[in-house]
C-alpha cells in the first residue's frame, strides 16, 4: 500500500526541516564519505619537494650522504603517491556507482516491501 499525497507532503516537510535544522548530519548521512587518498597525495607531494631540497642541498654542499637521504625521501613520497592511486588488496579494483534516492523514496520501498514478507 504506496503513502498517501498527505504522508508524502509529510514526509518531505520532515526532510526538509532536518535539512535547516542539523545539515551537518544531513550530509554525514548522505554523502559518499571522502577517500584518504587525498592525504596521502599531499603528503606524497610534500615528501617528493622536501626530498628535492635535500637533494639539491647536498650536492650544493658535496655532502654525498645528504644527497642520498634526499634521494630516498623523494622516492618514498613519489611511492607514497602511486600507491594511492592503485587500489588496495582488499578493496575492490571497480566499484558499481550506488544510485542515490531520497528518503522518502527508500521509506516508500520499506513500507512497500513490509507486507510481502509473509
Amino acid at each position: 500500500m504506496p503513502l498517501s499525497d498527505r504522508e508524502k507532503r509529510l514526509l518531505d516537510e520532515m526532510e526538509a526541516a532536518l535539512l535547516t535544522e542539523d545539515p551537518r548530519l544531513v550530509s554525514a548521512l548522505s554523502a559518499v564519505p571522502v577517500s584518504p587518498a587525498r592525504n596521502r597525495i599531499m603528503l606524497g607531494a610534500g615528501l617528493v619537494l622536501l626530498g628535492l631540497a635535500t637533494l639539491f642541498g647536498g650536492l650544493v654542499s658535496k655532502v654525498t650522504p645528504i644527497g642520498i637521504l634526499g634521494f630516498l625521501i623523494a622516492l618514498s613520497g613519489v611511492i607514497s603517491v602511486i600507491s594511492s592511486f592503485t587500489p588496495r588488496s582488499g578493496q575492490k579494483a571497480s566499484k558499481k556507482p550506488r544510485s542515490r534516492s531520497s528518503i522518502s523514496d527508500r521509506m516508500e520501498k520499506r513500507w512497500d516491501s513490509r507486507g510481502q514478507k509473509d
